[in-house]
């Protein structure tokens, strides 16, 4: 077995790690070289590649990543399920993660949070912490509470894939979603 490969624990379903691209591949080896003493060390690097590329962490990735760093899958299987920034399942295309900490709760960041969910059509009451977050029915949209993203100062924040999104009130949340359909 070469070191790009791996057996899966997957007995069924699309397996990410039958679907490596050339510049993904690329990137995990560059990234492995950044911690030549100890390759366990690279494990949350190569999560966020994987994520990052696939949108979430299966099975197959993490039997992947764990024989590429040469551990057990337990290894990265237990990073996968403690940082709440990692899914095992997919998300909508659009991730909307809203800013649920002192600064942007007091500025009315819960309103914010249940005005996306109505605008999707996903149940507010939804549960999102520990948990995959709800997909809009259509599939594009996921919309979850996160820990600080460090804005507090133009509080709510939400960070819409990779862009910080300051300042939201409920009403605005339409246009906003207006620029991501």
């Amino acid at each position: 077995m070469d070191k790009h490969s791996a057996p899966s624990l997957v007995s069924s379903g699309s397996r990410q790690a039958d679907q490596i691209p050339a510049d993904l591949l690329a990137k995990i080896d560059e990234a492995v070289t950044h911690y030549p003493v100890s390759k366990r060390s690279a494990s949350l690097p190569l999560l966020h590649l994987w994520q990052n590329h696939f949108g979430f962490v299966d099975d197959s990735g993490v039997d992947w990543i764990a024989n590429r760093l040469e551990l057990q899958p337990i290894n990265v299987l237990e990073l996968v399920t403690f940082y709440p920034w990692f899914r095992q399942q997919a998300a909508g295309k659009v991730c909307i993660r809203v800013c649920r900490t002192l600064s942007c709760a007091l500025a009315g960041s819960y309103e914010v949070r249940e005005s996306f969910c109505k605008a999707v059509g996903i149940d507010p009451k939804a549960p999102t912490h520990g948990h995959t977050p709800p997909v809009s029915p259509d599939g594009k949209f996921s919309v979850e509470f996160v820990e600080c993203l460090a804005s507090c100062g133009s509080a709510p924040v939400a960070l819409i894939n990779d862009d910080l999104v300051e300042d939201i009130t409920p009403e605005g949340t339409s246009a906003i979603l207006s620029q991501y359909n």
